[in-house]
């Protein structure tokens, strides 16, 4: 080692992650809403993290009205399935942000606090 360099105890190693001591909290402070679920197809269906509840598969029962502007209150990346038949209760948290959501089964694309529901009557109607 030359004179000029030292040795740091307990330094950063460069790319390193260092957490702390605990368990991390996901969503707190945020709403939180419980729904009763069930899977009423003859296939499995996943929900990812992230995905607008109320858009979910249609052959999921649930409160819909109830869950606009919420999805799974999961860790990022993850999803929850349900199999055929299998009903059970699960926890949702409200979207962040504005709430402005788009995409999915394109039943929002906006402002949740300004979505206008299309109810499956609604839109057979329409068809006629």
């Amino acid at each position: 080692m030359s004179d000029n360099q030292q040795v740091v105890p307990n330094a950063f190693i460069p790319g390193e992650l260092q957490c702390a001591e605990g368990e991390i909290e996901l969503n707190v402070g945020k709403p939180i809403l419980s729904v009763s679920v069930a899977n009423l197809g003859d296939r499995p269906i996943q929900i990812g993290s992230h995905y607008h509840f109320f858009e979910a598969n249609d052959a999921l029962e649930f409160e819909r009205e109830a869950t606009l502007g919420y999805r799974l209150n999961i860790a990022a990346g993850t999803a929850t399935r349900f199999e055929p038949g299998q009903a059970r209760t699960v926890e949702l948290v409200s979207f962040g942000g504005t709430q402005t959501i788009y995409g999915f089964q394109g039943k929002v694309m906006g402002s949740v606090g300004q979505a206008i529901l299309v109810t499956e009557t609604d839109s057979r109607e329409a068809g006629k």
